[in-house]
């Protein structure tokens, strides 16, 4: 049986995840660990600025050290596999509105970006190029089921995730989305 779903990020999270700064460390960091200077280096960022953006990620669990890579004063850090829910619009307050808001923005432009670079190189990728399953569809649930059907959706992503590096050498990232949405039109009478 599955695990209960998590409480709902509190705001001091969803904040600290809405930073565009620490979106790029964190995407950074899915490729594998990295230090503060190696990723101020990638990103174009002062060693300052990833520092303290890593320590705010960290406060909220979001990323973790990686004690057996430090080498003295050397600190490794990686993204904390995290399942990560928001509260239902009608529990949310407008501060949490506001910082919800930011974030689902922040990631659609950044999801949209992601997938015009892979059709920019889709061509170059060999077999991977075509690895793109898309559907869209359409059921008719309650509330309890499209629950049901979310939990089913998370924990099947949960059986295929591993961190860089993990898993068989020729097993890739692959971004994968969900958003399911109700019909904005009345229902019909049945």
């Amino acid at each position: 049986m599955a695990e209960p779903p998590p409480e709902p990020a509190e705001l001091g999270t969803i904040k600290a995840l809405a930073n565009p700064i620490r979106q790029r460390i964190l995407d950074h960091l899915r490729e594998g660990p990295a230090t503060s200077t190696t990723l101020a280096k990638a990103l174009g960022i002062t060693t300052g600025g990833t520092s303290y953006n890593l320590r705010v990620l960290a406060e909220h669990g979001l990323v973790e050290e990686v004690p057996e890579l430090a080498r003295g004063r050397e600190r490794w850090w990686r993204p904390v596999p995290v399942d990560l829910r928001f509260a239902p619009m009608s529990r949310r307050d407008d501060d949490m509105r506001a910082a919800l808001a930011e974030l689902e923005h922040g990631f659609l432009v950044a999801d949209l970006e992601l997938f015009e670079r892979f059709r920019a190189t889709r061509d170059d990728m060999g077999p991977w190029g075509d690895a793109m399953p898309y559907s869209r569809g359409e059921i008719r649930v309650t509330l309890e089921e499209l629950a049901r059907f979310f939990e089913e959706y998370i924990d099947l992503v949960k059986r295929y995730s591993r961190r860089a590096g993990e898993g068989p050498p020729d097993a890739r990232t692959v971004h994968t989305r969900f958003l399911g949405f109700p019909d904005p039109a009345p229902p019909p009478d049945d």
